[in-house]
């Protein structure tokens, strides 16, 4: 297992960039809250910090991240402690005057899947703690053979996305109106197509693009896992019922190291190294299917918040007013069901 240690605050303020288009509307649908990862906490005074530092954050979607579980449960209701901690970090927000965190993605065991009875009410468990705040689960399907080159080291089933049970389980969020978030690795594309066509009545959201590895056996493959990539996502597009978050490219799992630099990377450096994969999503989903994420804090370990959402904005600078508002706001409000903050 590779370790990485967020470097100080100092380093991440050696850029310093104008703040581009600093009008425009965000939602943020893709960050954490935790304590000491990567040696340093992420509550909400840390992402007030990262989204009060120049742009129009509106809102918020906090994503499970297996923080905060209650270790006395059973291991299907574990995760009730992270909803529990995260509720009221919510609630906080939304009375503090600072940007609220405007929805949760919890995590519950779909693999429950084949006990219907048993997984509404784990479903409802969670709800009756954080209620419309919850909008989906991520349940992760990333699985590599490798694990031990890897800093987020996530196993999941290598069968996940094909068992009954788990498919029945991201079919009944589909019943209630929940979304299916999921992340894994370029190589298990095809099996989340496979998913993608068996729950066609589920929305589907792939975060980190399907997280292209860059790191270990990968390192020497950059381009060839690029071009599997691009086809993979053409065929993905197929499928109504899928959208993408954009980002998480910079993770230290993609290989990009940009968190061994001298100084953190800028927009220009996003842009020069990975604006092709924004753009070939985007090409093939459309904005209306795509929305920009900032994955915070695992994404702060090589770039600001302030040039991420600045090399976004710099990517689609040509785009209409129209497709900018969506890739920036509008995909993630209808996608989460999120009301405007007034």
């Amino acid at each position: 297992m590779k370790t990485v240690t967020a470097k100080p605050d100092s380093w991440l303020h050696q850029q310093n960039e104008a703040v581009v288009e600093p009008e425009r509307r965000i939602i943020d649908p893709h960050h954490h809250l935790w304590r000491k990862r990567f040696g340093q906490d992420y509550l909400l005074p840390e992402l007030w910090r990262d989204t009060d530092s120049g742009h129009c954050i509106e809102q918020t979607v906090f994503i499970e991240c297996h923080a905060f579980y209650d270790k006395g449960a059973t291991p299907e209701r574990r995760s009730l402690g992270e909803t529990t901690v995260i509720a009221d970090l919510v609630r906080s927000s939304h009375d503090s005057g600072n940007t609220p965190v405007g929805g949760m993605v919890i995590n519950v065991d779909l693999r429950l899947g084949n006990d219907r009875e048993q997984l509404l009410d784990l479903i409802h468990a969670h709800q009756e703690i954080a209620g419309q705040w919850i909008k989906g689960v991520r349940f992760a399907g990333a699985h590599d053979p490798t694990p031990d080159n890897l800093v987020i080291q996530l196993q999941a089933d290598p069968d996940l996305y094909h068992q009954p049970g788990f498919q029945k389980g991201v079919r009944l969020l589909g019943e209630l109106g929940l979304t299916y978030d999921t992340w894994h690795y370029h190589h298990q594309m095809a099996d989340f197509i496979s998913l993608a066509r068996a729950v066609p009545d589920t929305i589907l959201v792939l975060d980190h693009f399907g997280t292209p590895l860059g790191i270990g056996a990968y390192r020497s493959q950059r381009q060839q896992i690029f071009h599997r990539w691009q086809q993979d996502i053409a065929k993905l597009a197929e499928y109504d019922n899928v959208y993408l978050k954009l980002g998480g490219l910079a993770m230290p799992d993609n290989g990009f190291d940009w968190h061994h630099q001298d100084a953190p990377a800028d927009a220009s450096q996003l842009i020069l190294e990975q604006g092709k994969y924004y753009l070939h999503a985007i090409e093939y989903f459309g904005p209306q299917r795509c929305m920009f994420e900032s994955n915070f804090p695992v994404d702060r370990l090589s770039i600001s918040y302030r040039s991420l959402w600045n090399g976004y904005k710099r990517l689609v600078a040509d785009f209409s007013n129209a497709d900018k508002d969506a890739l920036f706001y509008g995909t993630a409000a209808n996608v989460y069901r999120l009301s405007a903050i007034d």
